[in-house]
C-alpha cells in the first residue's frame, strides 16, 4: 500500500465559506492554479503557491497538504 499527497484545500476554505475566487484574489494567484488545488487535480505543487495559500489561510503546510493511502483514496474515486 502506497501514499500520496492530496490538498485539504476544499475543506479548509468550505469551512471558512471562502470562495475559489476569492482566495485566489486574496493570495494574488490565477484562479485556475487555486480551482485546481481545490479539486485536488494539481499534478506539480509549486512552492510559491503554496506559502502564498499558507499565509494567506494563516495555516501549516501540514494542513494544506495531508498524506493519504492509494489504495482508500481510488476506492473513494478520488
Amino acid at each position: 500500500m502506497g501514499k500520496r499527497v492530496k490538498s485539504n484545500l476544499k475543506t479548509i476554505i468550505d469551512l471558512r465559506k471562502i470562495s475559489i475566487r476569492q482566495l485566489a484574489n486574496m493570495a494574488d494567484l490565477k484562479f485556475e492554479t487555486v480551482r485546481r488545488l481545490y479539486n485536488d487535480d494539481t499534478k506539480q505543487y509549486q512552492r510559491d503557491t503554496l506559502g502564498s495559500i499558507c499565509e494567506v489561510l494563516d495555516i501549516k503546510i501540514d494542513e494544506l497538504l495531508i498524506l493519504v493511502d492509494k489504495e482508500e483514496d481510488e476506492e473513494k474515486g478520488e
